[in-house]
């Protein structure tokens, strides 16, 4: 279970879902340890968050555990987007923890949202990769057949193809530079995902395809936050086992960040948790 994550499923507001999908990872497997990972390394934190002064045991998180993935992706996928679909037909909000990024297709099927939001060293923009349609390269291009337009923060590469792609009016691709300065001002609500290889591989090396030159924690937390009251659903993907906990920590420390900024917005906006 995730720490914190003891709310009763039938009265919870959040709910986290581990999908340990480590089927097209191209350079360092291990992403099938992800979730497992993630809840592990956030034993250590503190239940307090200073800057929205609640307490994560506060705002009704439960955990689903995972959904184990099959042999056939196409099958998974189907599977856990409904999965995703039911908890968000109940209220809850779905915090799906990779896996590889691939897994990020049924989040977004599932939730249907306006725009896409992905902290992202890659652009993953592809239509395929190594021949295989669902791979984990693939999860923008088929986030925007469902949301009007995807935004990418800190994407540094990518295929000649993918930066043409990139340059039509429904993606926008705000450099690591920028990030720190980017204001979500785009229409409808979003889906929020982050691969953790969006961080500089100092920082989170245990990811798949680590990418020089990327952002640093403080930026993606200001990032999350900015994002999640307009989220209707959030994910982070692509930590692996091949660190001392570095990818996995920041992983969880992010989706908690989601979750008190999402739940802040709440209070301000609609009275919900108003005794948390």
């Amino acid at each position: 279970m995730f720490p914190g994550a003891s709310a009763d499923p039938a009265s919870a507001e959040y709910v986290v879902v581990g999908a340990p999908l480590d089927a097209s990872t191209t350079f360092q497997p291990g992403a099938r340890f992800g979730p497992r990972r993630v809840r592990h390394f956030a034993e250590s934190f503190d239940d307090y968050d200073q800057h929205t002064e609640q307490r994560f045991t506060d705002l009704a998180v439960a955990d689903h555990g995972d959904v184990g993935p099959t042999d056939d992706v196409a099958e998974y996928l189907t599977f856990l987007r409904g999965t995703l679909a039911d908890h968000a037909d109940e209220g809850r909000v779905p915090l799906l923890v990779g896996g590889e990024h691939t897994v990020t297709v049924a989040g977004v099927r599932a939730l249907d949202p306006d725009v896409f939001v992905c902290l992202d060293a890659h652009l993953d923009l592809r239509e395929s990769y190594a021949g295989n349609p669902l791979s984990h390269a693939t999860v923008a291009h088929h986030a925007l057949d469902v949301a009007d337009r995807a935004v990418i923060l800190g994407a540094r590469t990518g295929s000649e193809a993918e930066w043409e792609r990139a340059g039509a009016d429904d993606v926008t691709v705000v450099p690591p530079d920028e990030v720190a300065d980017w204001d979500p001002d785009f229409d409808g609500d979003a889906y929020l995902s982050v691969d953790i290889d969006a961080a500089d591989p100092g920082y989170a090396p245990g990811t798949g395809t680590m990418e020089p030159f990327g952002l640093d924690p403080a930026t993606m937390h200001d990032a999350v936050r900015a994002v999640a009251p307009r989220a209707v659903g959030f994910d982070v993907v692509e930590v692996n086992d091949r660190d001392d906990g570095q990818a996995a920590v920041l992983a969880a420390k992010l989706l908690r960040a989601f979750v008190y900024a999402h739940a802040a917005d709440c209070i301000a906006g609609c009275g919900a948790h108003a005794d948390g």
